[in-house]
């Protein structure tokens, strides 16, 4: 795969990330086809993409490689994952029309929500699997009260779950 890959670079005339480029099975993925991690030029790729056919592993190397590959073109310069620069690589690659996920019946893990929150405001509750990592208020309270700015008064408060 990953000669494939360095092959795929040559031919958009992009040698020096054809020389980094690595491609790497990952057994532990499991609802992922594939990842792209830009800061080692390192493409993941889920072994189980295998049982779909050459053409599903050959369409996910491609769609990976052209993160990469977008992100190499922009230099430091911030771009979207899936923005016009991400697109126009796929098209380089050979992949027209390319969406962001994909649709392969790989199995999805549900997870319980375990954390709670309510709105002081409106009484809008969420319900989350991990518990939020700063400050946050209702978007909707802050929209209409605040300009769209953050404001204390609408932080969500945790609350308990639902009873068992």
């Amino acid at each position: 795969m990953e000669a494939k890959a360095r092959e795929l670079l040559r031919d958009v005339d992009c040698p020096t990330l054809s020389q980094r480029v690595i491609v790497r099975w990952n057994p532990r993925m499991r609802s992922t086809a594939g990842t792209a991690l830009v800061s080692k030029s390192l493409i993941t790729l889920n072994p189980r993409l295998r049982a779909f056919g050459e053409v599903e592993v050959d369409r996910t190397l491609r769609h990976e490689l052209a993160h990469l590959l977008a992100h190499h073109r922009a230099g430091r310069r911030h771009i979207d994952p899936h923005g016009p620069e991400w697109q126009q690589a796929c098209r380089d690659l050979g992949l027209h029309d390319e969406k962001r996920c994909h649709t392969l019946a790989l199995p999805r893990r549900e997870l319980a929500a375990r954390h709670f929150y309510r709105c002081p405001a409106c009484t809008q509750e969420i319900k989350r699997v991990r518990p939020f990592g700063r400050k946050t208020a209702c978007l909707d309270c802050c929209r209409r009260h605040n300009r769209g700015q953050y404001d204390e008064r609408f932080r969500f408060l945790k609350v308990p779950g639902p009873a068992k």
